[in-house]
């Protein structure tokens, strides 16, 4: 793809008039990009409704009847535990994406013509990231009608029901950032997508998503209960089942700072002095 390409592409991305002398400020910087990576993301709608419908249907319809019988005696009874979980499942493997996305940008040549606009560069990575969230809210509100369907009713209120939804994307956005990490010091996109699956289907088969840690042997589910994937599936089973308590509240939202309050400076550190090093 020739230079003259990419700087046409980014006209047509970042509509910014002649006329305007001041660069954007930073929350202008931000819609912009997030406007752009949404044009991105309408241009792929095949792989949107693969990965926000098709998917989590595939994952409630294959796990809940496969598996209902043997874990909980009928899918009736196993939706009940299974769903809040296939939420963390279905919006994890997402989030891979806000790597690949930042990685292209960079393979490209697209980073490099960012740097010579006059705007606050990190809004080219929060852009990318919030709207990625679209994305999630997909995911989680088909996942979750699917689990209606199927037979499952929230035992909580619906405020609890919202909250663990608001938990779920506030979770998502916090691990995108890990992935974001990875699309910044990545040689290539493919990397980042093979490498990143690598990480995440062991964290999330090994949980508490599909099977009770209490069944498990002693120290097994103590280091199920360790995972963050287990802290946060049970954060959002506690809220839509009505039993969470703060200290389980408590350790999910922790989860999601820690998470952010690493990797959100990394990650932006490293993308603004990418060509530094």
């Amino acid at each position: 793809m020739s230079v003259t390409h990419h700087t046409a592409d980014m006209d047509d991305v970042l509509p910014v008039r002649q006329a305007d002398t001041d660069p954007p400020h930073a929350l202008t910087a931000i819609r912009i990009f997030m406007w752009r990576t949404w044009q991105h993301t309408k241009h792929n709608g095949l792989g949107l409704v693969m990965d926000a419908v098709l998917s989590p249907v595939l994952l409630l319809l294959i796990f809940s009847y496969l598996f209902g019988g043997a874990m909980a005696g009928s899918t009736g009874a196993y939706i009940q535990f299974l769903l809040p979980g296939i939420l963390i499942l279905t919006v994890v493997p997402m989030t891979v994406y806000s790597g690949t996305t930042i990685c292209s940008d960079i393979t490209k040549g697209v980073y490099n013509r960012f740097r010579t606009l006059p705007f606050w560069q990190p809004a080219s990575v929060l852009g990318s990231i919030l709207t990625d969230g679209v994305r999630y809210t997909i995911g989680v509100i088909v996942a979750l009608g699917t689990g209606l369907a199927l037979g499952f009713r929230p035992e909580g209120s619906v405020i609890q029901v919202a909250l663990a939804i608001a938990f779920i994307l506030f979770f998502a956005f916090g691990v995108s950032w890990i992935f974001a990490l990875i699309g910044v010091v990545a040689k290539r996109p493919e990397t980042v997508s093979g490498s990143s699956m690598i990480a995440i289907y062991p964290l999330l088969f090994a949980s508490n998503i599909l099977v009770d840690s209490s069944t498990m042997p002693k120290w097994t589910g103590i280091l199920i209960d360790l995972n963050p994937i287990s802290m946060a599936a049970a954060t959002v089973r506690g809220l839509m089942n009505g039993t969470a308590t703060m200290p389980v509240i408590m350790t999910g939202i922790g989860v999601c700072v820690v998470i952010i309050a690493i990797f959100v400076p990394l990650t932006l550190y490293l993308y603004q002095t990418k060509n530094e090093r």
